[in-house]
């Protein structure tokens, strides 16, 4: 499946996710927003948590400012231990 074709996932998140070789809806998902936010980080050092969310939302197949508070709060944390 087409990165676009997910929630969340425009033309520059998909230029972004193309450069770290991520290719394709699947890959996405099996790498998770996790690990893809470090290897974004790592070439995009000015990504925030935003984009973490947006990761996560894809993934789920749900807006990013729709992810439970929980989720919300384990990405935050990961996010602030990468400043």
């Amino acid at each position: 499946m087409e990165l676009t074709s997910m929630k969340n996932i425009g033309s520059e998140t998909k230029r972004k996710l193309t450069a770290i070789g991520i290719n394709n809806a699947e890959e996405l998902s099996n790498l998770g927003s996790k690990e893809t936010f470090f290897r974004l980080k790592a070439v995009y050092p000015e990504i925030c948590l935003v984009h973490l969310y947006t990761l996560q939302g894809a993934i789920d197949n749900t807006d990013f400012n729709r992810l439970p508070q929980n989720v919300k709060n384990d990405l935050k944390s990961l996010s602030d231990s990468m400043k």
